[in-house]
């Protein structure tokens, strides 16, 4: 299967399915020395876990990581790193009546149109689970961040009809409730509004925010790889995201180029600065030196509980109902993963970009 790999200098892929014997992702152009343990792609790894709460399905996986490659007495080598997770809870027999038919919202039909044949076991490589590799080579990505000094979070910005009040903005508060929202208040109301969708055997869709910050001016592209534009490409390869958006976004549409110009300035150390951000970061399809703030638009889990319309295979139409273990919602374990993706592509072009200049190239190889 082609298209199952991201980067053209920090490059992943990933590999595995849904309820194979194990899934995993390559990492390859990881410089050597960094200072990296099973420890650090598990912290990651065990926020995207399933059972983590009534709002996750219950499926039951450790997701322990196993470094198989590239690292040695804790430090990369610069050879590709390899990492595994095994599978230890599939229930294929959950999904024996979807063999020859279609569920809705699911990948199941364009799979067999493209191949002909298709692992019905929970989705195979559509299913959410195969984020797994993203988010262990994520947290590689984020490490290699960490040590510039570059800062990525991201958090549920709405749940349903729920939105956040920036005013209450708190970070901490986003690892403290179960929805990931960083608005205490709104997260208590986001789970009695999940509640209900459980109790009507239905799913909910959100939005996830996603900031960085400290970063350099001048990474990115102007023409095809524009930041923006691999961020966008990132980010919406996740399964279940349907929308896309920087700084003011579609509200820039809307407004006045008075009003969206964001007008520069010096800071008290001489460096230039924008007095606002509502190109989110990103000029030129380059980083602007101000932060970076992006959204994505989740669906609801397709997967849920109602009896549903559909067809089989062979052109049937008929009444089903999908069993199994689901999320009644995305958004809480795809935060990670919205964090993975734009570290990934952060690193790819700051890599990218070290060729971009004579001097940085003489910085590199002057001794």
């Amino acid at each position: 299967m082609s298209g199952s790999v991201l980067g053209n200098v920090f490059t992943v892929s990933t590999w595995g399915e849904s309820h194979g014997r194990a899934l995993g992702v390559v990492v390859d152009g990881c410089p050597a020395g960094l200072d990296l343990a099973e420890e650090d792609i598990q912290k990651m790894l065990d926020r995207r876990k399933p059972g983590q709460s009534r709002f996750t399905t219950t499926r039951k996986e450790g997701d322990e990581v196993q470094i198989l490659s590239g690292v040695f007495e804790g430090k990369t080598t610069g050879t590709p790193i390899s990492m595994i997770v095994w599978n230890k809870d599939q229930r294929s027999k959950d999904y024996g009546q979807i063999a020859y038919s279609y569920r809705p919202g699911h990948a199941d039909y364009t799979f067999d149109q493209k191949y002909g044949f298709r692992d019905y076991r929970g989705g195979g490589r559509s299913s959410g689970r195969e984020t797994i590799g993203r988010v262990a080579a994520g947290a590689i990505a984020q490490k290699i961040l960490g040590e510039l000094g570059i800062e990525i979070y991201a958090y549920a910005k709405s749940i349903g009809p729920v939105d956040i009040d920036y005013e209450k903005f708190n970070k901490a508060e986003i690892y403290n409730n179960k929805v990931y929202m960083p608005d205490a208040e709104a997260a208590a109301r986001a789970e009695a509004f999940l509640q209900k969708k459980i109790k009507e055997q239905d799913s909910a869709g959100g939005i996830v925010e996603c900031v960085i910050k400290n970063m350099p001016a001048g990474v990115g592209n102007p023409v095809f790889d524009k930041l923006n534009a691999n961020l966008a490409k990132a980010v919406m390869s996740i399964g279940a995201v349907k929308g896309f958006e920087i700084g003011d976004g579609f509200d820039a549409a809307r407004s006045t180029g008075s009003v969206n110009n964001d007008e520069f300035g010096i800071d008290e150390s001489g460096k230039v600065i924008k007095k606002t951000n509502h190109a989110g970061g990103i000029l030129g399809g380059m980083s602007d030196g101000a932060d970076i703030v992006f959204r994505a638009a989740f669906k609801p889990t397709p997967s849920i509980s109602r009896e549903q319309h559909t067809v089989t295979r062979n052109g049937e139409e008929i009444n089903m109902v999908i069993h199994g273990r689901h999320d009644p919602i995305i958004v809480p374990r795809a935060v990670v993963v919205v964090e993975s993706m734009a570290a990934l592509t952060i690193v790819d072009l700051l890599f990218s970009g070290m060729a971009s200049r004579m001097d940085f190239v003489k910085k590199i190889y002057e001794r």
